[in-house]
């Protein structure tokens, strides 16, 4: 099954659970998209998919600005990684795919 679609997941982080809806559209072993949330579109760099995990990283300005490293397996419709966010060390990430 490829790892391309669009999956609701949540963070959980200091601030709470933030809940997103990422979209992964793939493109050989790369992929592009966004992570969509309350305080809006965040959009997807360097997106990498090697099997079925795949890595990218985001640029966020709230609450302050930072660069996102994000890496993240899928297993079926189920999605589980890790968020990194520089010196606040990482956060797990779960989700599942809507479509």
């Amino acid at each position: 099954m490829s790892v391309a679609g669009t999956y609701e997941v949540v963070t959980k982080t200091p601030m709470g659970e933030q809940k997103s809806t990422l979209t992964v559209n793939v493109d050989g072993d790369s992929f592009s998209g966004s992570n969509n949330g309350p305080m809006g579109a965040i959009a997807i760099a360097d997106g990498k998919v090697d099997g079925n995990t795949i890595s990218w990283s985001s640029q966020i300005t709230s609450p302050m600005p930072m660069k996102l490293d994000c890496k993240a397996t899928i297993d079926g419709d189920s999605i589980s990684g890790t968020v990194t966010a520089g010196m606040f060390g990482s956060f797990p990430m779960t989700g599942s795919r809507v479509a």
